[in-house]
């Protein structure tokens, strides 16, 4: 297959919450050389955006006038590299975590409760039960817009909770090499098996969501705080507080990003007015208003 450019494409089919209103164009890149030479093909001025599976992210009503680079499809290597397991942009976090295990490589099975790509996980930083991407990463593989790929060392990124520091602007991640202990394949599988059954146990994964929509507060829970302010279940429009995690905002139905951002907002106000705590919100908001 080739490279699609398409224009004013409805970003609603890209999105995990399923709402989001048209992009000016969406690449959607089958190889990393087509990728290049979009790149090099954009005026300077373009905006760019680059997406995995969309899991971490709300569009605006509005769309978004500029580039949106899919990268699902195209970079999906994973392979072992010497002692490294090399991971591109868009390959799948539980597939990542599954292709450890099944090579004796340990510490990479909370990667299987992320709903997102390798990508994602590394622009985020991006964890859950107490581990986080950047801890394991060794190198990374990024482009910038010229179309030049660069190798950099884990080192020269500083990393913290939900968020990662890159050294050069626009650059986005290709891919990664990943350290990780020697492990015990039976072993790794149980922890992953055990992690997605707690997973599946507390999350509604029946709903379109984009997993956990504000950070955790240094020795606190998101949702508990949520919880304790009365707004499990609480709606507005076709966006509600999940009543089975309350860290989980899902489209029930007939939803728009603006009811999905002004139920944030509301969480917010609710909470620092009842708990005394400021939430900063983990999910990544772009574009225009409708």
């Amino acid at each position: 297959m080739q490279s699609q450019l398409l224009k004013n494409e409805p970003l609603a089919r890209y999105t995990s919450w399923r709402v989001g209103g048209n992009a000016d164009s969406v690449f959607i890149a089958e190889s990393l050389s087509e990728l290049q030479a979009f790149l090099q093909s954009l005026d300077d001025a373009e905006l760019i955006v680059f997406m995995g599976l969309g899991s971490n992210l709300l569009v605006r009503d509005g769309g978004v006038r500029g580039t949106v680079i899919v990268m699902h499809q195209a970079l999906s290597d994973l392979r072992m590299d010497g002692q490294y397991i090399y991971a591109e942009a868009g390959v799948t976090c539980g597939k990542l975590a599954r292709f450890s295990a099944n090579h004796a490589k340990d510490g990479a099975e909370f990667m299987a409760g992320i709903p997102g790509t390798v990508g994602g996980a590394l622009a985020m930083n991006a964890g859950c039960y107490g581990s986080e991407t950047w801890n394991i990463v060794h190198q990374v593989l990024t482009i910038d817009r010229a179309g030049i790929t660069h190798v950099r060392n884990g080192s020269e990124f500083t990393a913290s909770y939900r968020h990662i520091e890159m050294p050069v602007l626009d650059e986005w991640f290709l891919g990664a090499w990943f350290k990780l202990e020697l492990g015990q394949p039976e072993q790794s599988l149980k922890k992953i098996k055990n992690l997605l059954a707690a997973r599946l146990a507390s999350q509604p994964l029946n709903l379109p969501s984009a997993g956990s929509t504000f950070r955790n507060p240094q020795g606190d829970f998101a949702a508990r705080l949520i919880e304790a302010s009365g707004l499990k279940g609480f709606q507005i429009g076709g966006a509600q507080v999940s009543p089975k995690h309350a860290n989980f905002i899902v489209n029930v139905g007939e939803c728009t990003a603006l009811d999905i951002e002004l139920l944030i907002r509301h969480i917010k106000d609710v909470v620092l007015e009842k708990q005394g705590v400021a939430l900063q919100q983990e999910v990544r908001v772009i574009g225009e208003y409708a």
